[in-house]
């Protein structure tokens, strides 16, 4: 599908956001992602998973990545008006539980982006949000404002040249998770297994799960994650087309 950019920014020193702006209406979920093609030619044939941040009427989308090689360094080139070829909105994004008073919504470095829309969509139904968001340094904090305008918000950095010192697991005392109904993490797999181990047994949760990915329609079983059936006999998911989201109690580390 070919769309349009419509707008470029910096958000940090190699962390971008990219709106674009489908033809027409798009059913979408918060936690689903976009598959974008990132060059020209033959140069980079595999797509780039890109998780959805933010949305606007249906049709205006905005995703954030950071540029880590020449596939990302071309994306960030694209201007207002270049098109740009994606699929998606793909995957499972996070449920939603109508009963919930209170969530915490948990992000590390780029896995913070996809719970502005968790975090818009989960007030819009009357929930309180606290967010938890966790950085290298100062330089790499980005979207304070965008949760802040949501709900209480607690930043970490492990250096702690910003906001707390330490990590987002840090910040997950009793006073904290004391009245929440659930907690939805994304971020990079050591922090989600720190999370998920924190947690475990305390409150429960869903994991938004990063992973290279083929096709990003579950076809070419590139990006297969190990998790546990309820009476712990292993099975392997797709991430790109059964998650990229799963409930924390189900997911296996190695």
């Amino acid at each position: 599908m070919i769309v349009q950019v419509v707008e470029q920014e910096r958000l940090t020193r190699d962390v971008f956001r990219l709106w674009i702006e489908m033809e027409q209406d798009t059913p979408w979920s918060p936690g689903q992602f976009f598959h974008v093609r990132v060059g020209e030619g033959l140069d980079h044939v595999l797509r780039r998973p890109i998780s959805l941040s933010e949305a606007v009427a249906d049709r205006r989308f905005a995703l954030v990545y950071r540029v880590v090689g020449a596939g990302t360094r071309w994306l960030a080139g694209r201007r207002p008006g270049s098109a740009l070829d994606v699929l998606g909105p793909l995957g499972r994004g996070f449920p939603l539980h109508p009963g919930d008073g209170r969530v915490l919504v948990i992000g590390g470095g780029v896995g913070v982006p996809p719970l502005i829309q968790l975090a818009r969509e989960v007030r819009r139904r009357g929930v309180e949000v606290t967010a938890v968001i966790g950085f290298r340094e100062a330089q790499d904090v980005m979207l304070v404002d965008e949760l802040a305008a949501l709900g209480p918000v607690r930043l970490l950095t492990e250096d702690g040249s910003a906001g707390m010192p330490g990590r987002v697991t840090d910040a997950l005392e009793e006073d904290l998770l004391r009245g929440a109904d659930r907690f939805y993490a994304c971020g990079p797999s050591p922090m989600l297994q720190a999370v998920q181990g924190k947690l475990s047994g305390h409150l429960p949760g869903y994991l938004s799960l990063e992973e290279r990915m083929g096709c990003g329609i579950g076809v070419c079983m590139g990006c297969v994650h190990l998790l546990r059936r309820a009476d712990g006999s292993p099975v392997y998911r797709r991430v790109c087309a059964d998650g990229p989201v799963f409930p924390a109690e189900e997911v296996a580390f190695s």
